[in-house]
């Protein structure tokens, strides 16, 4: 009865109940957000070691923040925080071999859930190309966040994720020749 009770439970009040020591609660947070935030990594460094690197790093920030966590925004607006800071860390690093401009997707074995036909390896070679701020928010917002929760990721003010946003679509627009 109690992994059927915390299954209906919020990510909040799970994560409240890991910072009690309940270990079953933050599997079940994993498994609900481990795809989610994967893809979003990948979708922003398409290096698999990277991404696999990055996600256990997320991952493991939530296990150390455990004790801090407040559930003043949504669990996953403040996972995604976490993960986002370790993208830029990686950006920032002089051996990160990260480029704005990489435009190929490295092949990966994954889930049919992150294969890409060629459409969207075009959309994503094209947002390789946009500035790492415009990529942050177009893939952020793409995985469901708001306006408000992009700029509380990234640390924005919510005029500056608009402005992000609107280039973003603009320059994509132009990238992709007007297919979208």
């Amino acid at each position: 009865m109690l992994p059927l009770l915390n299954r209906l439970k919020s990510d909040e009040s799970l994560m409240l109940a890991y910072q009690n020591g309940d270990t079953g609660a933050f599997e079940l947070l994993y498994r609900r957000h481990k795809d989610g935030l994967y893809a979003f990594l990948y979708r922003s460094c398409a290096r698999a070691a990277v991404v696999e690197e990055l996600a256990q790093d997320s991952w493991v920030g939530v296990v150390k923040a455990a004790g801090r966590y407040r559930p003043e925004a949504r669990f996953k607006t403040w996972l995604y925080q976490i993960a986002h800071n370790r993208l830029v860390d990686h950006w920032r690093r002089p051996d990160s071999f990260h480029s704005s401009l990489e435009t190929t997707l490295e092949p990966v074995a994954t889930p049919a859930a992150y294969e890409f036909g060629e459409l969207e390896q075009r959309l994503l070679a094209a947002v390789g190309q946009l500035p790492p701020e415009q990529q942050d928010a177009l893939l952020l917002q793409g995985q469901g966040f708001s306006v408000s929760e992009v700029a509380e990721i990234t640390g924005s003010g919510e005029e500056t994720t608009k402005s992000r946003l609107r280039y973003a679509r603009m320059q994509l627009r132009e990238l992709m020749g007007g297919e979208q």
